[in-house]
């Protein structure tokens, strides 16, 4: 591909360089030029290019009235001071001279034809492509320059056909770190892509999120811009205003005044421009004609140290300058070389035939003018552009002392091509005055950005470093007691859409921009992590958070626990009930064939008794954490229990009713009663239907222990789910129908003999056990803590102590303190006055 590109090139051109090197009557400056084993190609940008639209091809003469660069002189310069160096080294490259061939490089027509002119072969003015482009040798090893991203992409594109390793001082584009486009570029300024990463950590150092972007109309301003707004998103940082500076701008006209007035409108207290100095310059002089004041303006390093913009009339009143600056090194003795070139006697070069409109570029008529007093200024600017030429030249050095096995103390000589130069540049590492010379796998070095804030407090403008850039990762290292901010109170300027909500307040996003928001108080149970402040987000399961909290905490699990004070209590009445149920067991199966155990029912009251244990013993399961056995029994066992009991009452009533007063009426239907066990009968299928309910209960809404989190939010409640199911509600009901028909057999025996009469005692147990459950579930319904277990056993015990002190009590009564009751004279005499009562009536 390079190949066939590089022929294309020099099939278009190879007219044209013939042409432009027909002025046979030129010769070169000798500063532009010097005879040596090796040559090195040096790019500078000695005079300045016009900023203006062509609309015809043409090459652009460089020396021109008014348009000497003493920035580019400085350059050109460094390079020569660097290879006198290494020439006059015993170390570097000894035996070996080097030579050098500079140009001036003031437009993008000059660039080109300078770098066909390196690139043709030593000795001739042609370019000539070979098939096998590894033996092609160029006039010169290496290039050194050009300054701008648009100039070096041009030569990187001509270089890298052949391999010839070209070296930037100044271009910083991200884009000419890639080797498949640019293999053979390298570059001794650190890329954009380090210098965008550096700004946007600069702003988030101060919490600069609304920001406003002016770029140059170069590659430089326009890649470094979109870069930039790139990354700004990822970083929170949101962009109220863009725009680019064309490079057809004036300071003041139209198109500026449109950027001004919508750089006011945007209400952003820092602006970043990322610029050429050139262009920097007529977007500030706007700023000053536009009294645009009071503002942040972060610089990007072309032009953040340069005097070309602080120069500007009336800019130290625009605010706070702070910008990114490659880090400043100094050029030893290149000051005094400077002088001495001055003063140095200089052969003037012959100029071109009068009309001929072909320059080679290597003539520059104001450099001859200078005197020691009238030397361009060696700015900080100058200084550093100066020491990474110098330092550029350096490199291709070491490369090539590599590549001519110079270590052992003498080089080898003979055929070099630039490709294996390419190679060793590529490897160098070295210290240069303390600085460490080294290329990562772009090409691009490993160095350093300085932050620096201008500065006016003195008679002049100057900057101080007030911090730097380090990577990777890239982090920034500020100073800010340096900075001297442009308000009264010295307070760091904000610039936000909207101020930071109060802790635990989301921001609700308003219009387009991120920045731009309304604070929302996060609700209970969610939480605002820092991470997403745009979102509150919900707890888990297990935790639980307060109104606006920015964390969640544990929920408390809670459980009814054998350690409860109040569960001793309910305990140690459970287990007296037990006692006494056992020892009126007991009592009734001593006194088993006397009247009242046998009007009581005689062994049915086992039953009873058994039943009403039964469900006491479900009651501990109600006490400690919740298992699947304690849960399948606690209530089954007290509903299955209670019914057979209740069962047992129902039908004891019935009995004596129908007995007193229906025997004599139906005596057929009596004597089948009794003849079919009717009573027992009756409890056995009462029991079965109850216990079928609670079969059909724990298989189908089988009862398990839970975690409860919807009640309480900071609580986790232990339970089981029986009191969810429908199941526990048939059981519930049907007990409950049993509690009504066996208060309606009682009613309707209110008025038997004494003896069997059992109405009160047995409807103030039955009232007893309505009411336990009325409060049960009455609290129930407005509590649902850690103690409605303690509820539920209140209500289960008073049932169970009901039934038996209203049935059991009065009995144990009259065979432990009134013995001559229970005789079978009283209980006849007692049937005897109802009979006569009735017959009375």
């Amino acid at each position: 591909m390079f190949q066939g590109a590089a022929l294309l090139v020099g099939l278009q051109l190879s007219i044209s360089c013939y042409w432009a090197f027909s002025c046979h009557t030129m010769e070169p400056s000798p500063d532009f030029s010097l005879p040596g084993d090796y040559l090195i190609g040096g790019l500078f940008p000695l005079h300045s290019d016009f900023l203006e639209v062509r609309r015809t091809p043409e090459v652009t003469l460089c020396d021109r009235p008014n348009s000497f660069s003493g920035h580019g002189y400085h350059l050109f310069q460094a390079m020569r001071f660097g290879i006198e160096e290494i020439n006059n080294s015993t170390s570097l490259l000894p035996g070996v001279s080097l030579g050098y061939e500079l140009y001036d490089v003031c437009s993008e027509s000059a660039n080109v034809y300078a770098t066909l002119r390196l690139l043709s072969q030593q000795g001739t003015q042609r370019l000539e492509i070979e098939g096998d482009l590894s033996r092609f040798s160029p006039k010169v090893m290496a290039v050194i320059g050009p300054d701008t991203t648009n100039l070096a992409t041009i030569t990187a594109i001509l270089l890298s056909p052949f391999l010839v390793p070209l070296i930037s001082y100044e271009a910083s584009s991200e884009a000419l770190s890639s080797k498949w486009q640019y293999p053979s570029f390298l570059r001794t300024i650190p890329s954009d892509r380090h210098q965008v990463e550096a700004m946007l950590l600069l702003l988030l150092e101060f919490g600069w999120v609304w920001v406003s972007l002016v770029g140059s109309e170069d590659n430089y301003g326009q890649l470094g811009l979109q870069a930039l707004e790139d990354q700004t998103v990822e970083r929170g940082i949101c962009i109220a205003f863009k725009d680019i500076v064309p490079f057809s701008a004036q300071a003041g006209d139209k198109r500026m005044q449109n950027i001004m007035y919508h750089l006011a409108r945007a209400r952003t207290t820092v602006v970043v421009v990322f610029s050429s100095r050139q262009l920097a310059r007529v977007f500030f002089e706007s700023v000053v004609l536009a009294n645009l004041t009071d503002k942040v303006w972060i610089a990007s390093e072309d032009w953040a140290i340069s005097s070309h913009v602080a120069q500007v009339p009336g800019i130290w009143g625009i605010g706070t300058v702070l910008g990114v600056a490659i880090q400043q090194r100094l050029v030893v003795g290149l000051k005094e070389f400077e002088e001495t070139y001055i003063r140095a006697e200089k052969r003037a070069p012959r100029p071109c035939p009068s009309g001929s409109w072909c320059s080679s570029n290597q003539f520059c008529g104001e450099c001859s003018a200078f005197t020691a007093d009238s030397i361009p200024t060696l700015g900080a600017f100058s200084m550093s552009s100066a020491y990474n030429a110098y330092r550029a030249v350096y490199a291709v050095a070491h490369g090539l002392h590599q590549l001519l096995g110079c270590s052992s103390g003498a080089c080898s000589t003979g055929q070099v091509y630039p490709w294996q130069l390419l190679e060793q540049i590529r490897k160098v590492n070295f210290l240069l005055h303390e600085d460490a010379v080294t290329f990562d796998e772009n090409g691009d070095p490993l160095s350093s950005y300085d932050i620096i804030a201008w500065d006016w407090s003195g008679p002049k403008w100057t900057f101080r470093v007030i911090g730097s850039s380090t990577w990777s990762p890239v982090r920034l290292d500020i100073n800010k007691t340096k900075i001297q901010w442009h308000r009264k109170d010295n307070q760091v300027p904000e610039s936000v859409c909207s101020r930071d909500c109060l802790e635990g307040h989301a921001r609700v996003v308003v219009g387009f921009h991120r920045c731009c928001f309304e604070c929302v108080l996060c609700e209970a149970g969610t939480f605002l992590n820092k991470s997403d402040l745009h979102k509150c987000q919900p707890c888990e399961k297990e935790e639980w958070a307060p109104e606006g909290s920015q964390t969640c905490f544990p929920r408390t699990v809670v459980v009814f626990t054998w350690q409860e004070p109040i569960s001793w209590g309910l305990l140690a009445l459970n287990t007296l009930l037990l006692l006494l149920l056992v020892g009126t067991g007991g009592l009734f199966a001593w006194h088993l064939n006397t009247p009242v155990v046998r009007s009581a029912g005689g062994k049915l009251c086992f039953l009873m008794l058994g039943s009403l244990a039964g469900g006491s013993c479900g009651l501990y399961g109600f006490f400690g954490e919740p298992t699947l056995p304690t849960c399948l029994l606690r209530q089954a066992l007290f509903a299955l229990g209670f019914a057979i009991f209740l069962s047992c009452l129902m039908i004891r009533s019935f009995h004596l009713v129908f007995i007193f007063k229906f025997s004599a009426k139906i005596p057929t239907f009596y004597h089948a009663w009794v003849q079919n066990h009717g009573p027992s009968l009756f409890v056995l299928i009462s029991s079965m239907a109850q216990l079928l309910i609670c079969i059909i209960w724990l298989t189908v809404w089988t009862p398990r222990p839970t975690r409860e989190y919807q009640r309480f939010p900071q609580l986790v409640l232990l339970e089981c789910t029986e009191a969810n199911s429908p199941g526990f509600l048939l059981a519930f009901a049907y007990n409950g129908l049993l509690s009504v028909s066996a208060f309606t057999c009682n009613y309707l025996g209110k008025d038997l003999p004494a003896n069997y009469n059992e109405a009160k005692c047995v409807t103030f147990s039955l009232f007893l056990n309505f009411g336990s459950w009325i409060a049960f579930f009455t609290t129930a319904s407005v509590y649902q803590g850690k103690y409605l277990p303690a509820v539920n056993v209140l209500a289960l015990l008073s049932s169970l102590s009901g039934g038996f002190s209203g049935y059991f009590l009065p009995k144990c009564y009259v065979i432990l303190c009134r013995p001559d009751l229970n005789t079978t004279q009283h209980f006849q005499a007692s049937i005897q006055e109802y009979t006569s009562r009735g017959g009375s009536t």
